[in-house]
């Protein structure tokens, strides 16, 4: 067992608003968040259109959430379909976090996503105390803005959000407090590991190919060999079972971005020459998102999702190259490789591009063999600074221009969804 007097003993609430998109909509059309049967989809002129929110009440009752199709919500009258209100959700959220500094100053509160933040009370404070604290917070949501809400309450902010997620939305006062000595019995019978958070299909599935199927399996598993075979993240996925992290208030709970990449839902089949031009703009995207950081990568990834029109299904392949890269047209270059070694002809609806095995951008050397290899790292940040000064349109691909290309509609929207 870890001695955890060697470790943080703060006290962190971990706040998080029920159905964020959906509820914010209800409030809007003068409705019960709680009762009301409503679903936010990403446009309500496609039937083949993502569910990105769904009410509380329409989950129970209809199967829908968040994930789901238009085309699978009933054609029931009590049901109401909305398009996204990315600026009202985002002006809520900017509200949502004034309130918090009520009870906390802003140095004390880190915004996690749109709709959940962490908040740090002072040292001293019990558990008594924080669970007051946390329900006069639900209360104040609630009265000023009509949302529910849930806590997790930790010594830590990996133990906030694992009470948040693991316990709280299931009880009846939502909230739910989490102590070092909780890990053994709440958190290390957890199972698929992908239940808890930062653990995604494809990690839970090589630890299961190691034998690996309950945090407590991962705990008690040797550090050695889990850090042979992850790398950093094998030591953080060990220390994480163990309830351990040392993140200050502020900082994500990764420290360190690990990767950037882009996955894009295409408004239609894209056939096997489209697909090339939504490769390439994803890719602008992902090398745009690694300069932004100053980071380079050295291994790509690339996947395809075919239509569920053609029984779904498609690929993710991963190539690593011998010079780290933030630039377009080597990232396109590799991902068209892996296109033509994989890719079987059938319609495409969504692509996944991300580079990995990150290093700072300046620690990349020059191969004195590519003459032009300087003028491409470069000419890829003053892009960057021209769209950053007159807008993400001022400079664009020509492929941009063509039916398949997306870029000019994505630049109308927030988040990737209407305004």
């Amino acid at each position: 067992m870890f001695d955890y007097t060697q470790f943080p003993e703060q006290t962190i609430l971990c706040i998080d608003q029920k159905s964020f998109y959906a509820s914010v909509a209800a409030i809007e059309k003068g409705l019960d968040p709680l009762t009301c049967y409503l679903a936010v989809v990403g446009s309500t002129d496609r039937q083949g259109s993502v569910v990105l929110a769904a009410s509380a009440a329409l989950k129970r009752d209809f199967n829908i959430k968040t994930g789901s199709r238009l085309f699978e919500v009933p054609n029931d009258p009590r049901i109401h379909i909305v398009d996204p209100q990315m600026s009202l959700f985002i002006k809520v959220s900017t509200e949502l976090t004034k309130l918090f500094y009520r009870y906390v100053p802003p140095s004390c509160v880190h915004t996690y996503s749109i709709d959940e933040s962490f908040l740090q009370l002072g040292p001293k404070t019990s558990q008594e105390q924080a669970e007051i604290v946390a329900k006069q917070i639900q209360f104040d949501i609630k009265n000023d803005f009509g949302l529910p809400s849930t806590v997790g309450i930790g010594p830590n902010m990996l133990i906030a959000k694992l009470a948040l997620d693991l316990e709280s939305k299931k009880a009846p006062n939502g909230i739910a407090t989490w102590t070092y000595a909780d890990i053994p019995t709440k958190l290390w019978r957890i199972s698929p590991l992908s239940d808890m958070w930062g653990i995604g299909p494809r990690v839970e599935k090589t630890l299961n190919s190691m034998g690996i199927f309950t945090i407590g399996q991962l705990a008690n598993y040797d550090l050695a060999l889990l850090e042979k075979k992850f790398g950093i993240m094998g030591n953080q996925l060990y220390h994480h079972a163990w309830g351990i992290d040392c993140s200050e208030i502020g900082a994500p709970i990764l420290k360190g971005q690990v990767s950037f990449g882009k996955s894009q839902i295409l408004l239609r089949n894209y056939n096997s020459e489209e697909v090339k031009t939504g490769i390439l703009e994803i890719c602008e995207e992902v090398a745009r998102r690694a300069r932004a950081a100053r980071k380079a990568g050295r291994t790509i990834s690339f996947g395809l999702g075919y239509s569920k029109d053609e029984y779904g299904g498609g690929f993710h392949r991963s190539r690593t190259i011998e010079k780290p890269t933030n630039v377009t047209m080597d990232i396109y270059k590799v991902c068209l490789e892996l296109l033509k070694e994989n890719y079987n002809g059938k319609s495409v609806r969504q692509i996944s591009i991300a580079i990995t095995n990150l290093v700072d951008d300046y620690e990349v050397q020059l191969d004195l063999f590519d003459k032009n290899g300087w003028k491409k790292r470069k000419i890829g940040y003053v892009v960057d600074e021209i769209r950053k000064k007159y807008g993400s349109t001022a400079l664009l691909r020509a492929v941009s221009y063509t039916p398949a290309g997306t870029a000019l509609t994505r630049s109308t929207l927030i988040g990737g969804h209407k305004k």
